[in-house]
C-alpha cells in the first residue's frame, strides 16, 4: 500500500466534506426537489447520463431539469411512454432545451435504452430488481448480456459513474458497491498524474480501464473504495487545485 497516496486521499476526502476544495455542487444536484415515484427518479438520473459525452455536465443537467419541469416534455423520462413515442416527437422534446445536442445520435441513444428496458424488464426498477440489487450482476446485464441495448451507458466509465449516481441520488443501495470503479475522465486523469498513480506518459497511453485498475490496486486494503475518490478528485482538479496537500 502506498502510504503517502492513502494519506493524500484521506486528506482530499476530508477537504471535500469540509468545503476546502472550493465549489462542490455536483452537476447532478440540478434535479427536482421530489419525484412522484422511484421509477421516475431512476429514469431522471439514468437517461441523461447516456448523453453525457464530451459536453458540459452542468449544462446537461440544467437542460434535464428544464425538460422535466415542462409538462410538454416531462414524459420523455417515462420509459414506457418513450418506447411507444414516435421518433420525430421524441426528437422535438429532447431538443427543446438542448438536453440532446446531436439530433440523430442522441435521440437514437435515448430511444434504444428505453426500448431495451421496457421490452426486457418493463422498468428500471425491475431491471435493478432482476440483478438482485447487486452491482456485479447489474454490470453483467448491462455490459455483457444487453450491451448493445445500452449505448454509451454500458461503457466502463459511464456505467461505473451511473452506478455511483443511482446510489447517491436514486435511492438505490447496491450490494458489492465496493467493486464500483473510479471513472477516469479528464479531471480524474489529471489528479492521477498529480498524485503519482500514473505518470504523464501513462496518462496518454493507458486505457480508462487500466487507470481504474491502477487505482483499485493502490487503494487495496486502505478502506477507501475507488469510487469514493471521484467527487474529491473531480472538484480538486475542476477548481484548479486550490487546495494544497502537505505531502505532494
Amino acid at each position: 500500500m502506498n502510504k503517502v497516496l492513502i494519506e493524500n486521499c484521506l486528506a482530499l476526502i476530508k477537504a471535500y466534506k469540509t468545503g476546502k476544495l472550493g465549489q462542490t455542487n455536483m452537476p447532478e444536484d440540478s434535479h427536482p426537489k421530489q419525484f412522484r415515484s422511484t421509477e421516475l427518479q431512476l429514469a431522471y438520473f439514468t437517461l441523461p447520463m447516456s448523453l453525457n459525452y464530451q459536453r458540459d455536465s452542468y449544462k446537461l443537467w440544467e437542460a434535464a431539469l428544464k425538460t422535466y419541469n415542462d409538462v410538454d416534455t416531462k414524459d420523455i423520462f417515462d420509459v414506457a411512454k418513450v418506447a411507444r413515442m414516435p421518433t420525430d416527437l421524441l426528437k422535438i422534446k429532447l431538443l427543446k432545451y438542448k438536453l440532446a445536442l446531436q439530433p440523430n445520435k442522441h435521440i437514437h441513444t435515448w430511444q434504444t435504452i428505453c426500448y431495451t428496458i421496457y421490452n426486457e424488464w418493463g422498468s428500471i426498477e425491475k431491471l435493478i430488481k432482476e440483478s438482485g440489487d447487486d452491482f456485479l450482476k447489474l454490470k453483467n446485464i448491462i455490459q455483457q448480456e444487453h450491451k448493445k441495448g445500452f449505448p454509451y451507458l454500458s461503457g466502463p466509465k459511464i456505467f461505473n459513474y451511473w452506478s455511483f449516481i443511482i446510489q447517491e441520488y436514486g435511492g438505490i443501495k447496491l450490494n458489492n458497491s465496493d467493486f464500483i470503479e473510479i471513472a477516469p475522465d479528464t479531471h480524474i486523469t489529471k489528479c492521477s498524474v498529480r498524485l503519482g498513480v500514473i505518470s504523464e506518459d501513462e496518462a496518454n497511453i493507458l486505457s480508462k480501464d487500466e487507470i481504474s485498475t491502477r487505482w483499485r490496486e493502490l487503494l487495496h486494503g486502505s478502506g477507501i473504495n475507488p469510487i469514493d475518490m471521484h467527487p474529491p478528485l473531480w472538484f480538486w482538479s475542476r477548481n484548479g487545485f486550490i487546495y494544497k496537500l502537505e505531502k505532494e
